[in-house]
């Protein structure tokens, strides 16, 4: 089991490409490992591609919701990948609706949306969530919830759901939506912007840890004393400090607890 396990970074991404290596040596060395996030079929492929080269990453492939306009999802080549061992989960899937909320955009998102959830009912992995509202509204999970409620009550693409899961990633929802995810058994990950803000701490103070991991969701978001800075995946060390003080136990107690969540999860 790794020391850290940051839940969400995109090693996959441009501003890696100078010293990718570097980097995942460096968690190597200290003993950390982190899923690589795809946000698009390329990228989702070059997650699996590192994941397989390097015992200490792993991959999760999808589709993000602000992309669906520009790439079409094709249901069978996201099975194919998802079918890779070290894919521990479909996404960043879900809903964005900060930088537009044109309905027709908003339907076309949910319909890729469900598509994931087919996908991650047919390989029995959790969902990454992707949820961004727009501003001054939590419209965007409200959505999110009410489909993955729908899916976990009722049959959902043709198949079995009582075992859907889903992380909410980068949350910055209210209490109310902590309190509505976590009460249908979903899990809730925090980035860097933890350590320097205090607008998520009465949500972490509330929730379970039981129901929390941690993030950097690099190479943006970096932590304090890091921000500023590109964010890399060791910076995860941060986020789970800030979330054992906020829960008022030793950064020990949290750590173990966190990845035991993950390895719930995400079987890693």
């Amino acid at each position: 089991m790794p020391k850290y396990i940051d839940i969400h970074s995109h090693l996959n991404l441009e501003q890696f490409d100078l010293d990718r290596e570097e980097v995942i040596q460096k968690l190597k060395d200290e003993n950390i490992s982190t899923v690589t996030v795809g946000i698009d079929y390329q990228s989702s492929l070059k997650a699996i591609e590192l994941a397989e080269k390097h015992e200490n990453l792993f991959a999760s492939v999808g589709l993000h919701p602000s992309d669906v306009l520009t790439e079409e999802f094709n249901y069978n080549d996201m099975l194919s990948l998802s079918s890779n061992k070290k894919v521990v989960a479909i996404g960043e899937c879900g809903l964005d609706y900060f930088r537009e909320n044109d309905e027709e955009f908003k339907n076309k998102q949910k319909e890729v949306f469900n598509l994931h959830i087919k996908l991650a009912l047919e390989t029995n992995k959790p969902l990454m969530i992707h949820a961004r509202a727009s501003k001054g509204t939590m419209d965007a999970y409200i959505d999110v919830l009410d489909i993955l409620e729908t899916c976990k009550k009722l049959a959902c693409a043709g198949m079995e759901n009582k075992n859907l899961h889903a992380n909410f990633h980068f949350f910055a929802g209210d209490m109310n939506i902590a309190k509505r995810a976590v009460g249908l058994g979903f899990t809730i990950s925090f980035d860097g912007p933890i350590t320097f803000s205090g607008d998520y701490d009465e949500v972490i103070k509330t929730i379970p840890i039981e129901s929390i991991m941690a993030e950097t969701d690099s190479p943006f978001a970096a932590p304090a004393p890091f921000r500023g800075r590109r964010c890399e995946p060791q910076m995860v060390r941060e986020v789970v400090k800030k979330i054992a003080i906020l829960k008022g136990l030793s950064e020990e107690e949290a750590l173990n607890i966190i990845n035991n969540n993950v390895k719930r999860i995400f079987d890693i």
